[in-house]
């Protein structure tokens, strides 16, 4: 009787979590990228929310200046945040923990709908992106009026 080992990920080593990272990866190439990793963690977080014809978003950018962000709106519907956080440099320091991750990071959302870009406000207050983005006209309801 011939005996194997069984490897769950088809038969290739390595770690449980670079196994989950590419399976992670596979998802993203499938139904795009609308997310970035940071560890296992998205960077940066963000809320969004509608009101009055308005999307409103909020992210956490904390230790960021503004000249390490940018943001771009693309194609109306697609809203990217690009930037870097500097890994500050103690000197002569033993470092014995690291949990925030530093680098470049960029995170592309799809909007639920088109909006002006040319009346995209956004503003960067104590670590929170505020970023307020109007509906296109073409995206608003119109009333339209019945004849008889």
């Amino acid at each position: 009787m011939f005996l194997t080992r069984f490897h769950p990920f088809g038969g290739q080593t390595g770690s449980v979590a670079q196994h989950f990272n590419r399976l992670q990866n596979e998802f993203e190439r499938l139904w795009g990228n609308d997310r970035f990793v940071w560890g296992q963690r998205t960077f940066p977080a963000v809320n969004v929310w509608e009101q009055d014809e308005t999307l409103h978003l909020e992210a956490e950018l904390p230790g960021l200046e503004l000249n390490d962000l940018e943001i771009f709106v693309t194609g109306q519907n697609q809203l990217t945040i690009k930037g870097e956080r500097k890994l500050p440099a103690p000197e002569k320091a033993t470092q014995h923990r690291q949990e925030r991750a530093y680098g470049n990071f960029v995170r592309t959302l799809t909007l639920p709908f088109p909006v002006d870009d040319s009346k995209v406000e956004a503003r960067l207050e104590n670590g929170i992106l505020k970023v307020r983005l109007p509906k296109h006209e073409a995206a608003r309801p119109r009333k339209i009026t019945v004849q008889g």
